[in-house]
């Protein structure tokens, strides 16, 4: 089986134009290496290489993960945010332990959009609804080796009820929500008490942008009192 797929950079990096290097990649193989609730795909490829060659065959091991959303809550009444807990076996071997600090977070579901699935997600594992909901960034957290695509969003809500433990039954979800001054959420994200990359990054997004937010949020929410 041969695939391919072409196109062209954003940017140059070379001071040359971005249509200077095709993007090209021919599947030379593709085998399932198991195939479960997630596709663990075996490919033989070659890509065009940037001095305009083809590269030799080399075999890139994929994991096929769909789109996912995550969406960080936050209160700008009481400056706020809700994280959320749970055991994630990926990293059990870690020296920081399995439990990790994040925020809401699921895959996309059929016929879903990113923002439908942050605005069930929240529900799900935070018993939250969202007042606003503003998207703030795109990531692909390991590129190398899994298709997973993150769309990242920053809710307002009500976190004077938050907390608790949340999740689906029928999917052995474990989930344990609290509420963190946004004080102290910067500060754990610091100190490297954060690891989990959805939670990084619409945190450092808030740390940029949170002034205008907040004042935006609380504006907004004085015209319809």
């Amino acid at each position: 089986m041969t695939d391919r797929a072409s196109g062209v950079p954003p940017a140059a990096t070379d001071g040359g134009s971005p249509e200077d290097t095709a993007r090209e990649v021919e599947i030379v193989r593709s085998r399932d290496g198991y195939r479960g609730f997630f596709r663990y795909e075996v490919a033989d490829l070659k890509h065009r290489r940037f001095d305009g060659e083809m590269s030799p065959v080399i075999t890139r091991e994929i994991l096929h993960i769909p789109g996912a959303a995550a969406v960080l809550p936050y209160d700008p009444v009481t400056d706020s945010v809700v994280l959320i807990e749970q055991f994630r076996a990926g990293c059990m071997r870690h020296p920081t332990g399995a439990w990790l600090l994040e925020v809401v977070a699921g895959l996309v579901g059929p016929g879903e959009s990113a923002l439908e699935t942050a605005r069930r997600e929240l529900v799900e594992e935070a018993g939250l609804e969202a007042r606003r909901i503003e998207q703030v960034a795109t990531y692909v957290a390991s590129p190398g080796a899994v298709t997973e695509r993150s769309t990242v969003f920053i809710a307002e809500v009500d976190a004077s009820g938050a907390g608790g433990v949340h999740g689906l039954a029928h999917e052995a979800e474990d989930i344990r929500s609290f509420v963190v001054p946004l004080q102290t959420a910067f500060d754990w994200l610091e100190s490297g008490r954060i690891l989990a990359a959805n939670a990084i990054i619409p945190l450092r997004w808030l740390q940029v942008h949170y002034a205008e937010l907040r004042r935006r949020w609380l504006a907004e929410t004085a015209k319809t009192a």
